[in-house]
């Protein structure tokens, strides 16, 4: 899996207790966006980070702030993990919210 700066490539890895996403522009070894259950603007919604309610939360402010730089096309990279619960979730939210992968 490999991003580049036209389609950056977003990144998941879950814990047992928070989900994180990140986009990276893997030609310029560049963070375009990030976020996870641990940011301060999420961490007072959710009551735990480790459900499917929080990784929708992750999916939609990640996408907010990808919107906001122009960016709407993405690569989906899962990590490894099943395309299942909360990936899932995370992945379904930042759709709907307007990213395309």
């Amino acid at each position: 899996m490999f991003g580049t700066s036209q389609r950056p490539r977003l990144a998941v890895f879950r814990s047992h207790k928070h989900i994180y996403a990140q986009v990276i522009d893997d030609t310029q070894h560049h963070t375009l966006a990030a976020a996870s259950t641990l940011d301060p603007d999420l961490k007072t919604q959710v009551e735990t980070g480790g459900t499917c309610d929080a990784s929708v939360q992750v999916g939609q402010l990640l996408a907010q702030r990808l919107l906001s730089q122009g960016i709407s096309k993405v690569v989906f990279d899962r990590g490894g993990y099943l395309y299942h619960g909360r990936v899932k979730a995370l992945a379904e939210a930042a759709r709907e919210a307007g990213l395309d992968f």
